[in-house]
């Protein structure tokens, strides 16, 4: 239905729902550099998520346990399927795979101390293992990535499991980016490259072209560990129904899908806004998948892209997850967007740092610039001290005590002993949009659109 005719007046001062401020200025900036632009992060705009889901606490027909005095438990096994030795892990809360590059020797050995105590795991992430890393986390995944930057036998042995990475939820079909400004005279060493010259990996491994490639290159990588090792298998969040499968069938133990609302230390907008399923939707076609296989109960499902509290984690592993990754979230938990930074115990402001950045705390994304104002995402050998490792971990720390404490909070609610008990029938959606894409039931009805 054609809207009413505006007036005269009233138009001038309308906006173009099409030709928007944000379009403008992109058009405007395209003309003007003939270039695409390049950020961090993940996608700005409103997807369905998590939020658009909600709990259905106990009552009468369910009994909720109580807080204090009942028992809820969080310990997670992952790899059960073929390797010898299955990570365990105390929370189902992992830390997502971030470059040495992308962030600082600092940020790393943080995240390697918090994930310690936490009794949970850390990834490497491309560009190779750092001896930070390796000696602060008790349990670390090494990533297997198509660029093979920084890819080493003996580090592949020191870690206790691999992530074979096929795409990222960023930007699903393409390969990854670490700018000049970040390559620094030891990142340029670990991974074979010219100082400050703009890195680019490629989109797809370089020696297979299929499943039953993966499932070579797979059994390689088992036999270089002796069988002990868990394989993961990461995909971003596109095809996931077929890719959960082929991963299943190459001989993964467990799929690590990442949905669209995942971050990245730099690619295109293009890729960030406009590649991908969201991460609500990625976790149903993924269960789908291993129960369409009868594998439910043998692979496990870790799932990443926009996952920030203890309640997203809790409706993910409801929806069928084994454990969740978080990136972006521990970023800010480190102070990213902050404008304050801690050096030498005093905070000190970081706002004309931003100011620079023609941004502000709350809404940078400058990632790719090695210019980030406390010193999360940066090389420079100024910048990256003004994040302490003792001062990170402790932030880290405490963000995923909350986040497990929200998690069995919400299981107890619902009457269950374990957060791996929790079920889709627990669940409901609120909007019809979140109800198609989970497969849950609209609020109030026994309604899933589509069925």
């Amino acid at each position: 239905m054609a809207t009413a005719p505006t007036s005269p007046d009233l138009m001038s001062l309308e906006e173009s729902a099409s030709f928007d401020q944000q379009i403008i200025h992109y058009i405007q900036h395209a003309s003007a550099t003939g270039l695409y632009e390049i950020r961090g992060l993940g996608a700005k705009r409103k997807l369905p998520h998590f939020d658009d889901l909600s709990f259905l606490g106990a009552s009468m027909s369910r009994y909720p346990l109580e807080g204090y005095r009942e028992k809820c438990t969080t310990t997670t096994l992952l790899g059960t399927r073929f390797a010898k030795k299955p990570v365990e892990l105390a929370i189902p809360i992992t830390i997502a795979g971030m470059s040495f590059g992308a962030l600082s020797a600092n940020v790393k050995e943080a995240l390697g101390r918090a994930a310690t105590e936490m009794g949970t795991s850390t990834t490497t992430g491309d560009g190779g293992m750092t001896q930070e890393e390796r000696q602060s986390s008790k349990t670390l995944i090494y990533q297997c990535l198509p660029s093979r930057y920084g890819f080493n036998p003996d580090d592949l042995r020191k870690a206790d499991a691999i992530e074979v990475v096929i795409g990222q939820g960023a930007k699903p079909g393409g390969g990854g980016m670490l700018l000049g400004q970040k390559i620094s005279p030891r990142v340029a060493k670990m991974r074979t490259l010219p100082e400050g010259i703009d890195q680019r990996s490629a989109c797809r491994h370089p020696d297979w072209t299929g499943p039953d490639d993966l499932a070579i290159k797979i059994k390689e990588l088992r036999e270089i560990t002796d069988w002990q090792k868990p394989i993961y298998v990461k995909v971003g969040a596109t095809r996931v129904f077929h890719d959960v499968k082929l991963a299943v069938h190459s001989g993964a133990d467990v799929v690590v899908v990442d949905g669209m609302q995942g971050g990245t230390a730099a690619t295109q907008w293009a890729f960030i806004e406009h590649v991908g399923i969201p991460t609500l939707a990625a976790v149903r076609q993924a269960v789908d998948a291993l129960e369409d296989l009868n594998m439910k109960d043998q692979v496990q499902l870790i799932v990443s892209g926009g996952i920030r509290t203890g309640a997203d984690v809790a409706k993910a592993l409801a929806m069928g997850a084994d454990a969740v990754a978080i990136g972006q979230g521990v970023l800010f938990a480190l102070g990213c967007n902050s404008q304050t930074y801690v050096q030498k115990g005093q905070h000190l402001s970081a706002v004309d740092d931003y100011h620079k950045l023609g941004t502000v705390a709350g809404r940078c994304h400058h990632c790719h610039t090695g210019k980030c104002p406390v010193g999360v995402t940066t090389q420079d050998v100024i910048l990256e001290q003004r994040l302490e490792p003792e001062v990170g971990a402790k932030r880290v720390r405490n963000y995923l005590k909350t986040l497990n404490m929200e998690l069995t909070m919400l299981a107890r609610a619902c009457g269950k002993q374990n957060v791996h008990h929790l079920e889709k029938e627990d669940l409901v959606a609120l909007t019809i949009e979140a109800a198609a894409m989970a497969g849950i039931p609209l609020a109030g009805t026994s309604w899933i659109p589509g069925t």
